[in-house]
């Protein structure tokens, strides 16, 4: 599948893209994953994340892979967070509930804000879902935040699923309507 045209820009104040993570932009990608692990602990979700996830080993493969995008406010990096269109192996089983269909589908991961553009993870959330029309997102079940800007953005709960190392998530999915 060939991904829409890069720029994907919403009406707003905001001149708000995507664009493909890139080395020059790994220092401030490092402060907003910081920053991002700090808001957690601070909102009752010091787990998810703790203090060294994402690793740093992790997310420059991501750039390596062209996997990993920020979201540029302007001049300034206003969000970043993994998208890529594949199979996510922790996704095959899912309980308490289902997927909403089991056609091809967008995974967004690792989706961290730099809190200084009100509404960038909703923006890159729906430039995800334009790509493919089929989300699926996984987040911790104390990520309230998180869960807030799913829901406020069409994605449904669809059940709990576990990482590789045995940790449950809380599952969502938005698809396209027929």
């Amino acid at each position: 599948m060939v991904l829409a045209e890069m720029k994907y820009i919403v009406g707003s104040e905001n001149d708000m893209q995507i664009q493909k993570a890139t080395m020059e932009d790994w220092e401030e990608i490092r402060k907003i994953y910081d920053g991002a692990r700090q808001f957690m602990a601070e909102h009752g979700n010091a787990t998810q994340w703790g203090k060294t996830n994402p690793p740093e080993e992790l997310l420059l493969a991501n750039i390596a892979e062209g996997k990993l995008y920020v979201c540029m406010d302007g001049e300034t990096i206003a969000a970043v967070f993994y998208f890529a269109v594949e199979e996510d192996p922790t996704y095959r089983v899912i309980e308490d509930g289902a997927w909403l269909n089991e056609g091809p589908y967008g995974v967004v991961h690792r989706i961290a804000s730099a809190r200084i553009t009100k509404g960038a993870a909703s923006f890159c959330m729906n430039w995800a879902f334009a790509q493919t029309g089929n989300i699926r997102i996984d987040t911790h079940k104390n990520n309230i935040p998180m869960q807030n800007m799913l829901k406020k953005n069409g994605f449904r709960y669809c059940g709990r699923i576990y990482l590789e190392n045995g940790e449950p998530r809380i599952a969502f999915q938005k698809i396209k309507s027929e």
